[in-house]
């Protein structure tokens, strides 16, 4: 198995300032996430990732193509993402790891929070990399995450600040 390594990121709103930096500081990827609310921003994603992308409609991306959620396999993992907002992510994660489990992923991921968020066991791993550009937690710095996969498939997620 190849070894991987994808930026996960969410709530952009069409402001790319923040990504822009993420690229300069962490060079090119192997696939990009973004969990919603890009705003007319596919275009700009489009240019600066050549790589593989998982988009998912937000609840502000009103016109955008993408799917509400989307579910695909990454080496011997089932991973789900969507915004959230269906799942009402806001009062907490349990409705979505829920729904998450009963479809079979192991990896579950959302947005529409601005908020960082990440909880692991041994059935699943429930995460959020809170927002790029209009971060709403202590410290209200832009945040991201980097998922890396090992060639033994295993996942190592690493939460990083603007």
């Amino acid at each position: 198995m190849k070894e991987m390594r994808t930026l996960i990121i969410s709530d952009t709103h069409g402001r790319h300032e923040g990504v822009d930096e993420i690229l300069e500081r962490e060079g090119e990827f192997d696939m990009l996430i973004h969990l919603g609310d890009v705003e007319g921003g596919e275009i700009y994603l489009d240019v600066m990732f050549e790589c593989p992308k998982y988009i998912v409609r937000g609840n502000n991306d009103f016109f955008a193509p993408h799917p509400y959620e989307e579910e695909f396999d990454l080496g011997p993992h089932h991973i789900m993402i969507t915004h959230g907002h269906h799942y009402h992510v806001s009062t907490g994660p349990e409705i979505l790891k829920e729904e998450a489990l009963s479809i079979g992923a192991d990896v579950v991921m959302f947005g529409h929070t601005h908020r960082p968020y990440f909880e692991q066991d041994e059935d699943i791993t429930v995460l959020n990399p809170g927002s790029v550009s209009y971060p709403r937690q202590e410290g209200r710095r832009g945040s991201y995450m980097i998922m890396e996969m090992d060639e033994e498939g295993d996942l190592k997620f690493e939460q990083k600040f603007l």
